[in-house]
């Protein structure tokens, strides 16, 4: 018999933290509510860090990503503990999607299932062309630049005829060790930000309006974002559940980022299906639902 029925992986800073602010309350408010959610429905749940050696991954039934932020900074050590778990147990969302959704190239695939997303030129790993030429290429007046594989907006830039030279050299850089992606430059982030729809078991739940600071498009906390209430129409939430179901198989979770593109339409900027915050903090009756995709799916052995 299994020790546990589910696993909610964290990292080693948010497992036992000696030290709090607001940021690493919310964590362990968000597992918190997750693991009463489940525990409620008669679920064994324990709270792991990802990379913690002694754990054997085969005493669960299932593990879920949940607040494991750290994994970008040890990519290659996270993409080995990947290989080796995946045999030992089975993950919400599975492996195959979560590996999936780590590279934007999902979002051509995406594109090509009739989902609308912000227009997209990928620009693959030992390009020779300089990045004016790139960005000639597309015959964008202005782009964001950022790689295909990136979190909390890591060499994310914004660019222009003003600008283009002083990037050259990162963007040499990066493209000798990376694929990256152009896209043109969404103005409407800078008044209307950014809506996250989180979507459950195929089923919106609620959502969140995310807003740069003065002057910057950057909508992530991170850099001085902040976090507003949103009602979702009836047209988002058809577009949002419609994305999920695009993915495949149906995901137990995900958060749905859209922006309003240059031409005033719904737009997919991101889907995270892999360890998304999902702010169950604003709304409880959603980690209660999410518990109950979590218990069927254990229920069909996944």
């Amino acid at each position: 018999m299994k020790s546990f029925d589910v696993v909610i992986l964290t990292e080693s800073r948010y497992l036992n933290p000696t030290k709090s602010n607001d940021y690493i309350q919310n964590i362990l408010i968000e597992d918190g509510l997750l693991q009463a959610a489940l525990e409620k429905l008669g679920l064994r749940v324990t709270r792991k860090d990802w990379a913690d050696p002694d754990f054997d991954w085969s005493s669960t039934k299932c593990a879920i990503f949940r607040t494991t932020w750290d994994y970008f900074d040890r990519f290659e050590e996270f993409k080995a503990w990947l290989k080796r778990v995946e045999s030992q147990t089975q993950f919400i969302n599975p492996i195959p999607q979560v590996r999936w959704n780590m590279d934007k190239w999902y979002l051509k695939d995406l594109n090509e299932k009739g989902i609308h997303v912000v227009e997209t030129k990928y620009i693959q790993q030992g390009e020779t062309k300089t990045l004016a030429e790139c960005i000639t290429d597309t015959g964008w007046k202005e782009v964001i630049l950022k790689p295909t594989i990136a979190a909390t907006a890591r060499h994310t830039y914004r660019l222009n005829s003003e600008n283009i030279d002083t990037h050259e050299e990162i963007f040499s850089k990066l493209i000798s060790e990376e694929d990256l992606m152009l896209q043109p430059f969404q103005k409407n982030i800078m008044t209307k930000g950014e809506v996250s729809f989180v979507v459950i078991g195929g089923k919106y739940t609620h959502s969140v309006l995310k807003k740069g600071k003065a002057g910057d498009f950057r909508v992530q906390d991170d850099f001085g974002g902040t976090l507003h209430a949103y009602e979702a129409s009836s047209k988002e939430i058809a577009f949002v559940e419609h994305v999920t179901k695009a993915c495949n198989p149906l995901p137990a979770y995900a958060r749905v980022d859209v922006m309003w593109d240059n031409e005033g339409n719904l737009a997919i900027s991101e889907v995270e299906l892999f360890e998304p915050e999902l702010w169950f903090r604003r709304n409880k009756k959603a980690v209660d639902q999410f518990a109950q995709v979590i218990a069927e799916r254990l229920g069909s052995d996944l």
